[in-house]
Order: C-alpha cells, then sequence, then structure tokens
C-alpha cells in the first residue's frame, strides 16, 4: 500500500482525507490467486471510505476538491457523512486476465477515506 500525496489545498479542505494507492497488493493478490481470468471485487471495509479506479494526478484532486465545495460546503457539521454518500458505494469491479488487472495505463486504484482515523481496510472478493 502507497500513500498518495494530496494536494495542500484539498488537504486543508478536507483534513480527515487520506488516499492509499492498493493498485500493487491487489494485483499481487489477483497474481497468487488460483483463477486467471475474471474479475476482482473490491470493497472498502468502513463506512467512511471507498475505492475508487482512476488517474494518480494532481488535476483531479484539484477537480475534487473544486466539486465537493460547491455541493457540500465545508462549513457543515457532518460534512463527512454526506461526501462518502456522494461519492458512491464503497466498492469497485476490475475484471483481470492472465493473471494481471486490465486496468489503462494511467489508471490506479484508490482507496479514500474521510475517517480521521485512516483505516487502510479494504477487502477482494474474485470471481472467475
Amino acid at each position: 500500500m502507497t500513500s498518495v500525496e494530496v494536494p495542500y489545498s484539498i488537504a486543508a479542505a478536507l483534513p480527515s482525507l487520506s488516499v492509499m494507492d492498493i493498485t500493487n497488493d491487489v494485483s499481487r493478490e489477483v497474481a497468487d490467486a488460483d483463477v486467471t481470468h475474471g474479475i476482482a471485487y473490491l470493497h472498502a471495509e468502513s463506512e467512511l471510505s471507498l475505492v475508487r479506479v482512476q488517474e494518480r494526478e494532481t488535476g483531479f484532486f484539484e477537480d475534487l476538491e473544486s466539486l465537493l465545495e460547491r455541493v457540500v460546503p465545508s462549513s457543515l457539521g457532518s460534512r463527512e457523512r454526506l461526501l462518502a454518500f456522494l461519492l458512491g458505494p464503497r466498492s469497485e469491479q476490475v475484471p483481470f486476465a492472465d493473471g494481471s488487472l486490465c486496468l489503462g495505463q494511467w489508471q490506479r486504484i484508490l482507496l479514500f477515506s474521510l475517517d480521521a482515523q485512516h483505516r487502510p481496510d479494504w477487502s477482494l472478493t474474485l470471481l472467475g
């Protein structure tokens, strides 16, 4: 698991946000599995966490900050719960073939946590 550096502006706007790149961990699990073709179902265990396939680049975080501030102003007390709700389900599905994830060249599997405790808990189910 690799911690992702979040731009200062979004870290200030969302101090409880942490982002972990779990792509390499998931790739190892898929490569070591008995199943060579199928779908990897990833699920964030914490109710304030979610998994997303996304390019890992600064522009994405800047756009995310802008969107979240417009939709859920930082002045709201229950902001993390509302953000988790708006960002969608906590899970993601990624196909794999020949024991390798089928991701685009720049795509990574990111675990977003809106919880101040930064729980890196996720589960993986392989279906093939």
